[in-house]
């Protein structure tokens, strides 16, 4: 018997630990870059926004980091079942709208990097309009919790997760165009590879909502 039920113990696991791996690439850049804050590291033209204004960028670090890796831990199913999903999204959710709105903040008052072209540009439009869908997926997930609809509590929280993962894909393709064909230094390639990252996690969230569905 305790055989049989172990593997089926540790399969619940892989989803949650799969998207704390995913989302370490960017968690661990933010820590980086909170530690340059903390320490006074140089001050150069890459990070003297973060310096001038620090509080946005702080904000936004320790809200993704709660976001994503508490959030991982609501995919397993164990703990769904349990008072702690409850409560673990009471912080989840306040997590997850900071982050999104002090990521809209600095993509519209921050001095961006040349390659991500100007505020209301393609790419800065971009991610105001995630920021904006993921702080709504989360206040829409939490209404329909508290109307118990839980099926579509499920569903926005799963897109707005999906979103907020959003860095740590972009990571990879990223890291992809870098192979083929060297570090991203124009708008139009970072357009795709930044947006490319948020397409390939809503495809992989609608999909993941329709399997629960059967």
């Amino acid at each position: 018997m305790t055989s049989s039920i172990a593997p089926v113990h540790r399969r619940q696991w892989l989803v949650p630990t799969g998207l704390i791996l995913l989302s370490a690439v960017p968690v661990i850049a933010g820590g980086v870059r909170v530690g340059e804050l903390a320490g006074g590291a140089t001050v150069t033209p890459d990070n003297a926004r973060f310096f001038a204004m620090p509080v946005p960028v702080l904000l936004h670090i320790f809200g993704a980091t709660v976001f994503c890796w508490l959030g991982a831990l609501q995919f397993a199913p164990g703990l769904r079942r349990r008072a702690w999903h409850r409560y673990a999204g009471r912080i989840l959710v306040p997590s997850g709208i900071v982050a999104a709105l002090s990521g809209m903040w600095m993509t519209l008052w921050y001095p961006l990097p040349e390659h991500d072209g100007p505020p209301l540009g393609p790419l800065g439009v971009i991610r105001l309009v995630v920021g904006g869908a993921m702080a709504a997926a989360l206040v829409l997930g939490l209404l329909a919790a508290r109307r118990r609809d839980f099926a579509q509590h499920r569903a926005w929280m799963i897109r707005g997760y999906a979103l907020g993962l959003g860095a740590g894909t972009q990571a990879f393709t990223h890291a992809a165009w870098a192979v083929v064909v060297g570090t991203p230094t124009t708008e139009v390639p970072r357009i795709f590879l930044v947006g490319g990252g948020w397409v390939i996690n809503l495809i992989v969230a609608e999909w993941a909502i329709r399997r629960a569905r059967g």
